[in-house]
């Protein structure tokens, strides 16, 4: 998936839901130590902000430098640009040294990830006992009963163009291998469910439509999933442009420790 989200790195700095405080206090909660994390697939760096606040040094890491380019600065947080052409031994050392780590968190990305690989550099890393690894993201959005079977039906539209990768994040993670120890925050098979709720305005919600990869390579082959037309039948459904409403992303987690 390098390179999938460098084309619409800018917009999806301002697009993305904010994930709530609760979640780091509940993953802090749950390790030992509070010295190291590794955001992997930070983006714009907005899980490691949040990490931060729990933790003395973030490490937030991405596969795409045009990402990394609207990174939030933090004093705890240090992003790095990790190419795929990285070995396993070269990128545990660029993280740190094999056990030092106490969390590790994926937001919204781990379903694009070559899980045997990752899975065994997460398991070097991490803090035995005493870390913790977990993965989370969203699926869905609920908004209205008038708007909410419009949006299905763009949804629909954008099948074809997704990289097939993303049918984990679809199940909602129910699917998504995960061989770690179960620490009551969801697990292999039974992902735990949690909502964001966001005051969201129509042109927010744009924006959030037009950084989907989908929409990027469909418009790349010649088709333009948000045309005048469907931009406007998704408006009005909304209630106008004008109108910010209160949502909800439906959103999962699974979380773990290695196993001994």
């Amino acid at each position: 998936m390098a390179g999938l989200f460098d084309k619409q790195a800018e917009i999806y700095l301002d697009a993305r839901p904010n994930y709530p405080k609760e979640w780091y206090s509940m993953l802090a909660d749950h390790t030992t130590h509070h010295s190291l994390a590794w955001d992997v697939g930070t983006g714009n760096g907005q899980a490691a902000l949040g990490v931060a606040e729990h933790y003395k040094q973030v490490i937030g890491t991405d596969v795409s430098e045009a990402q990394l380019k609207y990174a939030v600065p933090h004093p705890r947080v240090r992003y790095l640009h990790t190419p795929l052409s990285l070995s396993d031994d070269e990128l545990v050392n660029f993280i740190g040294c094999e056990g030092r780590v106490d969390l590790v968190t994926v937001a919204q990305a781990v379903h694009w990830f070559n899980f045997p690989r990752f899975y065994s550099i997460v398991t070097r890393l991490l803090r035995k006992p005493g870390g913790v690894f977990a993965v989370w993201g969203y699926n869905d959005i609920v908004v209205s009963p008038i708007f909410d079977p419009v949006m299905k039906r763009f949804h629909d539209t954008t099948l074809p163009f997704w990289n097939p990768d993303i049918k984990h994040l679809f199940e909602g993670y129910r699917t998504l291998p995960f061989p770690f120890e179960s620490i009551g925050l969801g697990s292999e098979g039974k992902p735990m469910p949690l909502d964001i709720p966001k005051k969201l305005s129509f042109d927010g919600f744009l924006g959030m439509l037009r950084s989907w990869s989908a929409v990027v390579m469909a418009k790349e082959r010649g088709v333009d999933l948000l045309s005048e037309g469907v931009v406007k039948e998704l408006e009005c459904a909304w209630g106008g442009p004008n109108l910010v409403r209160s949502v909800v992303y439906k959103a999962f987690m699974v979380a773990g420790k290695v196993k001994l």
